[in-house]
């Protein structure tokens, strides 16, 4: 019997609004109290300009200063999934792979364009390394680190994959949960072929719901998406969004919540070893970690019954529906989910017999 076909638009935040009211997030990957208090102020002194159509000069120049690169090379989207769009629209490629695991989003995008799409699907036996793609694949797109199974990659393994003729998209929307954004191929420039990095700000700062993200890439391409895009794509408050986040005092902070990420996420690992049917695959280093365990759907149910909602791992191609992604958060939230993670798992005493009365 054929497996059915993942449901590529299935995503995290559908997990906390279907009935979930009260439900303590683990399914979506923003970090919680965000955004800071002074982005909110910066967003909301953006509001007596919004008569004028936004001008994207100041936050294009502050990304491309960010990551070193001429502002040419930046395009600035209404999050990272409209650069997914985008890439459809524009390239022109024969042999499309998609390497999953991963967001869904970028194949989606691709079919609904009306590609036909390979994919390469990696191992949880080996980690989720990265494996052979088709010599003849003319577009490639990858995560890193890769949602949702947490695995950050080598920049020379992803790297590699660069070839004349050929476009590689790497998804880096949660490279800033990275401590120095190791593995980044952000400020790549000399490498073969069309090397596209796509960023996003949502997931560090709190700002799904603003839609800002962008694109990097060879000044030629990036015209050519930026030609595809509507008018005035960005809105003003994103644009401020795009231009705070990435100046120093930013970058700093970001850079001290992704090592105490990493703390948050070694103690839930840690409380994660404590259960043997359960198993984590690969090195998690983003702020989400992938497990497997027997009948996860219905552990999923109980744990929404216990105020938790976690991430189906089913509606990602290459997984099933013994896995879930669970968000990193906080060590008291974290013993709390722990907590009701034992509670589920623990099997029930047999029922006592009824006594006949008396």
């Amino acid at each position: 019997m054929t497996a059915p076909e993942p449901d590529l638009r299935h995503h995290g935040d559908a997990e906390v609004r279907a009935d979930g009211s009260g439900l303590v997030d683990l399914a979506v990957n923003v970090r919680t109290g965000t955004p800071p208090a002074w982005l909110r102020d910066r967003l909301a002194a953006t509001l007596g300009d919004l008569s004028a159509y936004p001008d994207q000069g100041a936050a294009r120049a502050a990304v491309a200063a960010r990551h070193r690169r001429p502002a040419d090379e930046v395009l600035l989207t209404s999050g990272a999934a409209e650069a997914f769009v985008l890439l459809a629209r524009v390239l022109t490629a024969r042999h499309i792979v998609v390497v999953h695991p991963q967001f869904t989003e970028p194949e989606a995008a691709l079919r609904d364009a009306g590609h036909q799409v390979h994919r390469v699907l990696l191992s949880p036996e080996d980690g989720f390394r990265l494996g052979a793609v088709p010599e003849e694949a003319d577009l490639v797109v990858l995560g890193n680190p890769t949602n949702p199974t947490s695995v950050l990659h080598p920049a020379d393994a992803v790297a590699a994959l660069a070839r004349p003729g050929r476009t590689l998209v790497v998804d880096e929307a949660f490279m800033d949960t990275v401590p120095g954004e190791r593995e980044s191929l952000a400020p790549a420039r000399d490498l073969p072929g069309q090397v596209v990095v796509l960023r996003s700000l949502t997931k560090t700062w709190g700002l799904a719901g603003l839609r800002i993200g962008y694109v990097l890439g060879p000044a030629p391409l990036i015209a050519a998406l930026g030609a595809a895009q509507p008018l005035w794509p960005v809105s003003t408050p994103a644009l401020a969004a795009a231009e705070a986040c990435s100046g120093p005092a930013a970058l700093a902070e970001a850079e001290e919540a992704a090592a105490e990420l990493a703390l948050w996420r070694t103690y839930l690992l840690k409380g994660l070893a404590a259960f043997p049917t359960l198993r984590v695959y690969g090195e998690p280093a983003a702020s989400f970690v992938l497990v497997r365990l027997p009948d996860a759907a219905a552990v999923r149910e109980r744990l929404r019954g216990r105020g938790f909602a976690v991430r189906r791992g089913d509606t990602f191609p290459g997984l099933g529906e013994e896995w879930l992604r669970i968000a990193v958060r906080d060590e008291a939230t974290t013993d709390r989910f722990l907590d009701a993670l034992a509670a589920v798992l623990t099997p029930l005493p047999p029922s006592l017999p009824r006594l006949s009365p008396a």
